[in-house]
């Protein structure tokens, strides 16, 4: 299975999920670029999906389903695991609430597209105000092999690393990852989110370390996510 990434507008990122002959539009707001993506390389856009459905990921939803006819996955709807064809090859999709409450990763080969959930860097806000459910949703994000490479929702590596520097200031892997930053292709591994990306960093002692210091609930991992997400 292969990934192609378009930006549009300021920083977000669409994707086109694709095998030999179909595809699925995910986030798809750089519609033309997608459509003249798909039209080079003979694929016929089978999906058109999100997300989540906050407006600045559905934008291209109209326009990329009256150009291509294809089957629209409703994230509000996907409650539970399910899969999805792509000629042979498989595309999953599980529910992971948290930044809202209807937000789902698609997971294909390797790799991921994690909408909000889970950034190149950070992770969204809690919009839903379930915080339980979003820790749940990445700890399942988390546990993949390391070498799953992450496709987030948005541009924000400059920003967040600024944030993480703030944070961990002695990590050096930070340094390292604003250094292998590309922003024609935002991509990272799972590895890389566990060295740099303070907010699923919960198990590190050296975290563990600055919440007690702080005097913040860092019993549990539960605690500790709850912890950074309140002070950062």
């Amino acid at each position: 299975m292969f990934i192609k990434q378009f930006k549009y507008s300021a920083d977000n990122l669409g994707y086109l999920v694709y095998s030999t002959k179909q595809g699925a539009a995910i986030d798809a707001g750089g519609v033309e670029d997608t459509l003249a993506f798909a039209k080079k390389n003979n694929i016929t856009i089978k999906y058109v999906t999100n997300t989540h459905s906050h407006y600045d990921h559905t934008p291209g939803n109209e326009a990329m389903l009256r150009k291509t006819g294809a089957l629209f996955i409703d994230c509000k709807k996907i409650k539970s695991d399910r899969i999805f064809h792509l000629d042979r090859e498989i595309l999953e999709v599980f529910p992971t609430p948290g930044h809202t409450d209807d937000s789902v990763t698609f997971k294909a080969d390797d790799f991921l597209v994690t909408g909000d959930t889970l950034f190149n860097g950070t992770v969204g806000n809690c919009f839903s105000g379930d915080f339980n459910a979003f820790f749940k949703s990445l700890k399942r994000l988390i546990s993949l092999p390391k070498d799953t490479r992450i496709y987030g929702g948005h541009d924000y590596v400059v920003e967040s690393m600024e944030v993480a520097k703030s944070i961990e200031k002695d990590n050096s892997y930070i340094d390292e990852y604003i250094k292998n930053y590309n922003p024609g292709l935002i991509v990272s591994t799972l590895d890389d989110e566990l060295k740099a990306n303070p907010y699923i960093r919960f198990n590190t002692p050296g975290m563990i370390k600055l919440l007690q210091e702080r005097n913040m609930p860092a019993d549990t991992e539960q605690a500790r996510f709850n912890s950074i997400m309140e002070i950062y």
